[in-house]
């Protein structure tokens, strides 16, 4: 392909931290300008600053907003921009918004509509990795009704997963080990999954106990070039959500790297894969890994991958958008060691209930091999709408070791205050003697990181779901009063100008 595409203005299809990273990556990269976009909730939103215009695409509600494919792109028309960047999350996955951005005669920073489709049917994934020869989980083949997922489930033995087919987070998802509790699981997982996702189908996974959630970032371009940039551990979750992330994995060895590197360069390849992607594996303790899925999106935890190879994953992506080769073709060095810490709007001493409210003050650390991907400030109002997620804390060190040391000196310099963090969690951990030593599985903040005493799983759903009710109408009453108070129209535009002079 010619190098004949230009982009002269991106919109930014997200809100948050991952808006502002894509801002700053198209004004380093010169002459591309940015278009953010905000709800109503967002209209002092750090991003909303960053960029060169802004425009209001409705309530706070995200189907009435970052959801909407039709408001989205009438932005686009509007501003004048000739590309979308999705982030993460929201539409990044949605192959009916790649497509509707290319229709529009936009280029879509992103893989092919195709690639979304295959790729976001997990079912449809594990036959093409098969036939690709990359390991899969052993498990039941699509289609199958209850009945048959209960026949299925004696042959694949227990404990085993029941999985929902779209989607991702953890929705959908129940760890059965009885035979007892596979009927209700079956029909709890469906209807989260049809809820959550408009697609209730389901399949059993064989549950890899003690098993690590290690994944390879791919990235490929239109003349034939795919690689892998190493792979990071993303082990430590709460729930299925990743909480802390390192690049590369204490676990892994250079024949096992090796390995998995190539099974996730075929993975990329058997559906003809171009941009930025993340092939996902599990690992057991044998060293035996097998495929999970594959985010065909750039991932919250990219910034260790980008430190410890010095790529710019989000440049690479606007390159490799332009129909350009991508920079790293001639093989990747890593160097050094990086960990992330995801700093989340949640109470860990109260079961990670979500927090909203003013933040009132904002230290960010600093200092040599600290980086901070943030999207809040003293005076940014967090709201109950969106993911908990305020922050990406990094650090980089030559080693494991010194990674870790400036991560614990970035904790206890960074202060939020106004509202409540999971910064106490992270620092926990850091402290954690089996931790530090490496020996982690995605079960380990279950077993070993309690924070909360003995308040039963069933007490501690009924307390959570209460105290998200509220928070929520609290909050509306609030944005409510607001609005009547407010002189600002619904869908008024700001330049960047009259934004940065309102409060900041």
């Amino acid at each position: 392909m010619v190098d004949t595409t230009l982009i002269r203005k991106v919109l930014v299809a997200n809100r948050g931290e991952i808006a502002v990273r894509i801002i700053r990556a198209c004004r380093e990269l010169g002459g591309i300008h940015t278009v953010a976009v905000y709800s109503e909730a967002d209209r002092e939103a750090l991003h909303v600053r960053y960029a060169d215009e802004a425009y209001n695409i409705g309530r706070p509600a995200p189907r009435e907003s970052y959801l909407s494919i039709e408001k989205l792109l009438d932005v686009a028309r509007r501003s004048g921009a000739d590309a979308v960047h999705p982030g993460y999350g929201f539409l990044s996955e949605r192959a009916e918004f790649a497509q509707a951005v290319i229709d529009a005669g936009l280029t879509w920073i992103g893989p092919s509509p195709d690639a979304i489709t295959k790729m976001g049917d997990k079912l449809a994934a594990r036959e093409i990795m098969q036939k690709a020869g990359v390991p899969v989980v052993p498990g039941t083949p699509p289609g199958l009704n209850n009945g048959a997922l209960r026949h299925e489930a004696d042959k694949i033995g227990y404990p085993l997963m029941v999985k929902a087919a779209a989607g991702g987070g953890g929705k959908g998802m129940r760890i059965v080990r009885d035979p007892d509790q596979l009927v209700a699981a079956l029909a709890s997982a469906h209807r989260e999954a049809e809820a959550a996702f408009g697609d209730g189908t389901i399949y059993l996974e064989k549950l890899l106990e003690g098993a690590r959630h290690i994944e390879f970032q791919v990235l490929a371009d239109e003349h034939g070039n795919t690689i892998h940039l190493g792979e990071r551990e993303c082990s430590i979750q709460r729930r299925h959500q990743k909480l802390f992330e390192e690049s590369p994995s204490p676990f892994m060895d250079d024949d096992l790297r090796a390995k998995m590197g190539t099974a996730a360069v075929s993975a990329a390849q058997a559906v003809n894969y171009v941009n930025a992607g993340t092939i996902e594996f599990l690992v057991t303790p044998e060293k035996e890994f097998y495929f999970l899925e594959m985010n065909t999106r750039l991932q919250v935890e990219h910034p260790v991958t980008e430190i410890v190879t010095g790529i710019d994953l989000v440049k690479e992506q606007i390159r490799i958008a332009r129909g350009r080769r991508m920079g790293p073709v001639d093989g990747v060095t890593v160097s050094g060691w990086a960990v992330e810490c995801r700093i989340n709007a949640e109470d860990p001493y109260n079961n990670f209930l979500p927090s909203v409210g003013e933040v009132t003050v904002h230290i960010a650390p600093t200092g040599p091999g600290i980086r901070l991907d943030s999207g809040i400030y003293a005076g940014y109002e967090v709201t109950p709408y969106y993911d908990s997620m305020l922050a990406k804390l990094i650090a980089w060190g030559e080693t494991r070791g010194e990674a870790l040391l400036r991560m614990r000196r970035a904790l206890s310099e960074y202060k939020i205050m106004g509202l409540k963090t999971n910064l106490p969690f992270h620092q926990k951990l850091i402290d954690s003697t089996r931790f530090l030593a490496g020996r982690y599985d995605t079960q380990f903040v279950d077993g070993f990181m309690d924070m909360q005493g003995d308040t039963s799983s069933a007490e501690i759903d009924r307390v959570e779901a209460a105290a998200i009710l509220a928070t929520l109408v609290e909050h509306e009453q609030r944005q409510r009063a607001l609005q009547f108070a407010s002189t600002n129209g619904p869908n008024r535009d700001m330049s960047s100008w009259k934004r940065s002079a309102r409060r900041w």
